[in-house]
């Protein structure tokens, strides 16, 4: 600030999004002692629940530095602007902790999980006009600075285009200058002691001293990386723990609340080496598709992991986790999930063994270079988890035990994708192993989607192969949730997927026990699973997604780790799965459950929660990418009170009067006709599209036209819903013509955009319509959870 001139923006008199930030940043629990502070005690009164031995009548003093970096999901979204200004958009948080700001800023900056490995060591951004893209702010931005340097611009002019702060800058430019000296290198023994360590309290990894100094390729990094770390041990220089004491080290502190730097001289802890403890991995920044479920798996394994008397230890990263408080576990490392950080860690505490099945993907991902490295991974062993996370042995894999699977090829030109596609016919599941603009994966209908999609994937080659499997249509989507124990299933839980096969499993609507599946399509998943826990000889969680079609089931995948329905059915089911796969994990004795999933007499229902209201332009259309961003559980007497209480949790209104229907293909107009009928018998106003009124009117179904957007024709769509007339939309994609696609697009748009519930799947309107049909809010029950 050039000025002492301040203005207040807005003051809350309530614990907000930072208040917990600053809690875990400085280890004083703000909403603990303001609750006592509401109950009448006196700050002198509170003793400090870190410390120990002093009150919380005191400030905070810290001794290093904390980052808080939030994570953008924002190419997961078509036509969502990646600009970032006075409307939130991030789905998840980090932070780091270091001694120095360069050494928390880049551990910050790799725990956002983006694939960066740092502030510098990264693929280079492609970017038409660097200076606008420091002018305007986007969720690149940090990298684009360090873009900005590599093409030699000063620290001045990136803060007269940037406006931030030029300690900031200096300290980017510090971490920028030092890579520039390491490139200067090319052996790893020609490296300088200090040097090393220098570089070591900067942040750097030995990845990114492996790519700066021995020049490493992608291929063999892991190599190097090994011998980078040999290396510098040989020399000496390695991390030391820290603690977070809310003192400064002032006076003596019992903390269990720890970080790794390189600045420091000693441990502040001492380490008992008796094999009694229990590493987990936690799931790291909550994103699009990996987010509280896991932090509760997390959570439930330190508390089992206790109860059989080790001593329990999480390394997570995330503030707004149960697991990062540092009263859940013996010993809490607020660090990187990284292979160099979980190694420094084991190497410290010497552990029984390291937990990866119950954080989600990132710790699975470490599990074969954990082993590789000889640590024990607890549970399944990371060569059955390879064999079910590699596409081709897993395919090999089912093949071998005559299990049924989609047909799939990994091809490496358009000619191939063609003749692929002349045989299992469309539509097909795309998936591209490099592309522009965040099209991951897609269901392709026609030729010209097909054209259109590989335009989008930046090539086809050998390198980048494309994954074309066949995508079954009207087919049923059924997960299974498991525990087994040395390849026997001791518990499992069935659901089923209200939308058909082609939603996300993330984003479809969860109905636990199924409720509308053959007993013989149960009977063949069942068997199906036994025969892959057996083959994978799997001690732990696991989930499998299967495909059902008249009787004819076929594996999608299997993940040999907690799923994100796994605390949905643990709490429908009440048994703990995590429990139990803890205990068998630690080789300890338990107890057989023999709950069967079809003895409730309740039935549970998770729905997922949409942000598109603060996507501005997001299309809010759901597909074989994940775009919800939170999801409710709902428990109910029958299925459409369980229905009726989760759209009604995760924000739909029961609509008064009138609805507008815009059914797209010709089978969900059959598919909505009952149900049509069912509105008009129980007196609501239908209001259709073009096409779909048509259709309505030859079934003789009454309902009013409303004209395309594009129209200029009134009554128009567009104007009903911006004068709120309609309650509820109900707009079926159908993947014809751009001009149908945008009219389309506007609709859905206008719905989100002016706070109208909208459906885009068939099968989940029919199931919403019937619920609100044959139930009024006065009819849904309300019970505690035990009473059920």
């Amino acid at each position: 600030p050039f000025s002492e001139d301040y203005r207040v923006i807005e003051v809350n008199a309530r614990l907000s999004r930072s208040s917990a930030l600053a809690s875990k940043a400085t280890g004083y629990p703000l909403a603990f002692v303001a609750a006592k502070l509401g109950l009448g005690y006196g700050l002198f009164e509170l003793k400090n629940s870190v410390t120990k031995t002093t009150s919380a009548f005191f400030e905070p003093a810290l001794d290093y530095i904390v980052c808080k970096i939030p994570r953008w999901d924002l190419n997961k979204f078509d036509g969502v602007s990646n600009q970032i200004g006075s409307s939130m958009k991030s789905v998840g948080e980090v932070m780091s902790i270091g001694k120095t700001f360069e050494e928390a800023i880049q551990k910050g900056l790799r725990m956002i999980g983006q694939g960066m490995h740092g502030f510098v060591g990264n693929k280079d951004i492609p970017v038409t006009d660097i200076k606008d893209m420091l002018v305007n702010p986007t969720d690149m931005r940090i990298f684009i600075i360090a873009q900005a340097f590599k093409e030699g611009l000063s620290v001045d002019e990136i803060y007269d285009l940037s406006k931030i702060d030029k300690w900031f800058l200096v300290k980017l430019r510090n971490i920028f200058n030092h890579k520039n000296e390491l490139q200067k290198y090319n052996s790893i023994d020609e490296l300088p002691e200090q040097l090393l360590r220098e570089t070591k309290q900067l942040g750097f990894t030995d990845f990114q001293i492996a790519r700066f100094v021995l020049k490493s390729k992608s291929e063999n990094i892991d190599d190097d990386i090994l011998k980078v770390r040999n290396y510098r041990k040989s020399k000496g220089v390695v991390p030391v723990v820290k603690q977070i004491d809310t003192l400064a080290a002032e006076y003596p502190a019992v903390t269990n609340y720890l970080y790794l730097t390189y600045s420091g001289i000693e441990n502040d802890i001492d380490f008992i080496n008796d094999e009694k403890s229990v590493v987990v991995l936690g799931s790291g920044a909550y994103r699009i598709g990996s987010s509280v479920e896991f932090d509760w798996c997390g959570v439930n394994a330190l508390n089992t992991i206790k109860k059989e008397n080790y001593r329990s230890i999480m390394i997570n990263y995330n503030p707004e986790t149960v697991s990062t408080d540092y009263d859940i576990c013996d010993r809490l490392y607020f660090d990187e999930l990284t292979l160099e950080r979980v190694l420094d860690i084991v190497e410290f505490e010497n552990p029984k063994g390291v937990i990866v099945s119950t954080g989600g993907q990132i710790p699975n991902n470490l599990a074969m270079r954990l082993h590789k490295s000889d640590v024990n991974i607890l549970g399944t062993s990371p060569k059955s988890i390879d064999r079910a996370e590699n596409r081709h042995k897993f395919s090999q894999m089912l093949d071998d035990l005559k299990i049924d699977q989609p047909r799939w090829k990994e091809l490496t030109s358009t000619k191939e994708i063609q003749n692929f596609i002349d045989e299992v016919g469309y539509p097909v599941l795309v998936r591209p192993s490099y592309v522009l603009s965040g099209a991951a994966m897609n269901v392709v209908s026609n030729e010209s989607e097909l054209e259109h999609f590989l335009q989008l994937a930046a090539e086809v080659s050998k390198q980048y192969p494309v994954v074309v499997s066949e995508f079954i249509e009207n087919a049923k989507e059924i997960e299974i949730d498991a525990v087994a124990d040395k390849g026997e299933v001791v518990l499992y839980a069935i659901n089923e997927h209200i939308e058909f096969a082609g939603v996300h499993s993330g984003d479809a609507t969860m109905v636990f026990p199924p409720q509308k599946i053959y007993f013989e399509t149960v009977r063949r998943i069942k068997a199906i699973s036994r025969k892959i826990a057996a083959e994978l000889n799997i001690s732990g969680p696991f989930n499998i997604q299967f495909l059902a079609k008249d009787n004819d089931v076929k594996v999608i995948e299997c993940n040999l780790r907690a799923s994100r329905s796994l605390p949905f059915v643990s709490k429908v089911l009440k048994v703990n799965f995590i429990e139990l796969a803890t205990d068998i994990m630690l080789g300890a004795n338990y107890t057989k459950p023999n709950k069967s999933l079809f003895e409730l007499e309740y039935i549970g229902i998770k729905a997922p929660q949409f942000s598109f209201s603060r996507l501005s332009k997001a299309d809010p259309i759901l597909g074989v990418d994940m775009s919800s961003t939170g999801e409710v559980g709902c428990i109910g007497e029958d299925y459409y009170d369980a229905l009726l209480k989760s759209m009604l949790s995760v924000g739909y209104k029961i609509p008064n009067k009138n609805i507008l229907l815009s059914t797209g293909p010709v089978q969900s107009k059959a598919e909505l006709l009952e149900s049509c009928k069912l509105l008009i018998e129980n007196d609501y106003n239908l209001f259709a599209t073009r096409g779909t009124h048509k259709f309505l009117e030859e079934n003789n179904i009454k309902a009013q036209i409303l004209y395309w957007p594009d129209e200029k024709q009134s009554p128009n769509t567009l104007e009903y819903l911006k004068k709120r007339k309609i309650d509820l939309v109900i707009n079926i994609p159908k993947n014809l013509s751009k001009t149908e696609l945008d009219n389309d697009y506007s609709i859905r748009r206008s719905a989100i955009d002016f706070n109208i519930p909208l459906l885009t799947n068939s099968r989940l309107a029919q199931a919403f319509i019937n619920a609100f049909c044959r139930k009024d809010l006065a009819d849904i029950s309300i019970k505690h959870w035990n009473e059920h």
